[in-house]
């Protein structure tokens, strides 16, 4: 679910990019200018989250702050095509993910007694077998889940 919520976000913001894109000193002088769409930023793909899970109730099975998650890598990964890098390269068209594509997601907040030996327990979805190969401290504040088929 996750991946495809990915998949429509991006899309969105291709569709957005791809109707706008085109300024007007550069158009021909004969030709059809679309009405201009408001651009999906950020902030107005994640007011439309809460609208998601009460139509689309499977998704209220995610915790919020996981499809918040979503959405903020979708800004990172389309920012980078039109900002670029730290160091100012520009990064190619991202792809759209397969299901076999995007394996992780993130909890932005996790609580300190959340691991126990073995386990960690992760809201909505309870327990899960953890191998962990970093010790963690008390100041890490979110937890990234690999998932492996």
């Amino acid at each position: 679910m996750l991946c495809a919520q990915y998949n429509y976000l991006l899309a969105d913001r291709f569709n957005c990019y791809e109707q706008n894109r085109c300024p007007v000193n550069a158009c021909p002088l004969v030709c059809y200018l679309p009405e201009l769409r408001d651009n999906p930023d950020y902030y107005s793909q994640k007011k439309k989250l809460p609208l998601l899970k009460k139509t689309h109730p499977h998704y209220s099975d995610i915790h919020s702050q996981v499809l918040q998650d979503v959405v903020k890598r979708v800004k990172v990964t389309f920012d980078r095509i039109l900002r670029g890098d730290s160091n100012g390269k520009r990064s190619g068209r991202p792809r759209f993910k397969s299901r076999d594509r995007y394996r992780t997601f993130t909890y932005p907040q996790i609580k300190d007694d959340c691991i126990s030996r073995s386990v960690i327990s992760l809201p909505k979805l309870g327990s899960i077998k953890l191998i962990l190969h970093i010790s963690t401290s008390k100041q890490q504040s979110n937890c990234c889940q690999n998932m492996t088929l």
